[in-house]
């Protein structure tokens, strides 16, 4: 399966709209975005894009990612120095990659630039008015009563000092009015630039800025179906994306573009979709969605439409069409030890922890063209459901989380234990010679199935004395995985046991 191709994007047309001493007409603002995500999959909690009613909503400042925004709007400049003003910008910029443009006339040059951020506040506007007139609203009762006086202190509660000399201390109020907005208050957050210009005119300008408190992740939905062996079944795999937006502005139809990998940045030093419908003549093409391509050693995925994204949002969007009827294979592992390993050669007849007895379960599938795949898969959570044939309910079956995935690798999951295989190790014998530096010890591995078919278990067992080690005895087959570890593979008969007793030599 491919990535729905996207037309190509038509040019933005005239970026100056000054020519021939004739003002084009006022075209309409454009935005673009690429979003960077830097959040582990499935770590990002609902607060950020749900928040529980009466819940603490976490600051925007803590969503784990970043865009790079550029905005190509129409300005009016003036020959020589003046100074302009961009409103409606993202409240989280950072003021130090903010770059200003005239593609249509290099003579236009930012000398200055500055970002306002100081928002108008109730708190705010106490502040600067200490020392000056306002009026109060107090609630008594049913009544509405007024106090007009000079602000003294606006901490803990307000104090006025009436025209008659009385000191009011009021800690509750309903309203307090102000004679006007003093200077340096902002009701948005705005970019200000003291610019030459050789010309006077209207101009098409491009702003390009980073913003933090934005962010974007993949979410996989699989649907599994076991064939007659338990161990093999076919999946359907759909994927969407979700965007984040809270970074203090809207972006009205933006062109929208992702990126996936591993982005290395210079940390701060601080502490049911619709179905289109099918006609007579024809079956209308559905809106083009994301195409993806190698971009350096990352990859890109461009959205083939605008959207808009409003500030405090979560946007879901399809990032590929769903896959359908991909092979794939039902694993059992167990994993006893967890799999450790010690710097030195470790001599201690006992492991020193508790053995596991759980088997874990997983699903398996090839990313490849053959499978019916065969395309890089961003970082996400993959949550996998079955159907139940009784009532053609889906049930969730388990989760995890994938890294990029590249093309033709296997994309493993793991869906939690098994309830009804067991596992079970002890050490049968267990010899060391200190002087001649060697350890010889028996292990046995019990693997009971209480279901009512046989399955496969694979038994992960590490060498983990010393890298220097010799199977000596195996009453089954193994495969050697690393320097450190092998497995069995084992079927268990349907309500049976199998066992596996192995003999290895350590030396040092």
């Amino acid at each position: 399966m491919n990535f729905r191709k996207i037309s190509r994007i038509a040019g933005l047309g005239t970026l100056g709209c000054l020519a021939a001493g004739a003002l084009c007409a006022a075209q309409p603002d454009e935005s673009a975005l690429t979003i960077y995500s830097s959040q582990q999959p499935g770590a990002i909690p609902a607060d950020f894009y749900r928040p529980v009613p009466g819940g603490e909503v976490p600051p925007a400042a803590s969503v784990p990612g970043y865009a790079m925004v550029r905005q190509d709007r129409d300005v009016q400049l003036a020959a020589g120095r003046s100074a302009l003003r961009f409103s409606d910008v993202a409240g989280l910029i950072d003021p130090t990659t903010v770059t200003f443009t005239v593609p249509a006339e290099p003579g236009v040059r930012a000398l200055e630039q500055n970002f306002q951020f100081d928002l108008v506040s109730t708190q705010k506007l106490l502040l600067r008015y200490l020392d000056r007139e306002i009026t109060v609203e107090r609630s008594v009762g049913n009544q509405i009563s007024t106090v007009t006086g000079t602000l003294l202190s606006a901490g803990d509660g307000l104090v006025l000092r009436s025209a008659d000399g009385s000191v009011h201390a009021l800690n509750g109020y309903s309203a307090v009015k102000f004679p006007d907005l003093p200077g340096g208050l902002i009701t948005q957050p705005t970019l200000v630039w003291e610019l030459y210009s050789p010309l006077a005119g209207a101009q098409r300008a491009r702003v390009t800025y980073q913003t933090g408190g934005i962010t974007w992740w993949a979410d996989y939905n699989v649907v599994f179906n076991e064939g007659r062996n338990p161990n093999e079944g076919l999946l359907d795999l759909s994927a969407w994306v979700s965007v984040i937006n809270q970074s203090g502005a809207t972006y009205k139809d933006a062109r929208l573009k992702l990126v996936a990998g591993d982005v290395n940045r210079v940390p701060p030093k601080v502490s049911s979709r619709d179905r289109m419908t099918l006609s007579a003549m024809a079956v209308a093409a559905p809106p083009p969605g994301f195409a993806e391509k190698a971009f350096d050693e990352f990859h890109l995925y461009t959205l083939g439409r605008t959207t808009t994204l409003p500030n405090n949002s979560t946007k879901q969007i399809e990032l590929f069409d769903r896959a359908k009827q991909i092979p794939a294979h039902r694993l059992l592992i167990y994993d006893a030890l967890g799999s450790p390993i010690f710097g030195s050669p470790y001599m201690e007849r006992n492991p020193g922890f508790s053995d596991n007895t759980k088997v874990e379960s997983f699903l398996e599938f090839r990313n490849d063209a053959a499978s019916g795949l065969g395309m890089p898969l961003p970082a996400g959570r993959v949550r996998v459901s079955r159907l139940d044939n009784a009532d053609g309910s889906l049930e969730f079956v388990g989760e995890d989380a994938i890294d990029h995935t590249p093309r033709d690798e296997t994309v493993r999951l793991k869906l939690g234990n098994a309830f009804d295989v067991v596992g079970k190790r002890r050490q049968v014998d267990y010899k060391i010679d200190t002087k001649a530096r060697w350890i010889e010890e028996e292990i046995e591995i019990t693997l009971r199935n209480h279901k009512a078919q046989a399955v496969e278990v694979q038994v992960r067992e590490p060498m983990y004395r010393w890298s220097n080690w010799k199977v000596l005895e195996h009453s089954q087959d193994y495969e050697k995985d690393s320097a450190q570890l092998i497995h069995f593979t084992a079927t268990v008969p349907k309500d049976g046991t199998t066992v596996i007793r192995y003999r290895v030599h350590y030396s040092w």
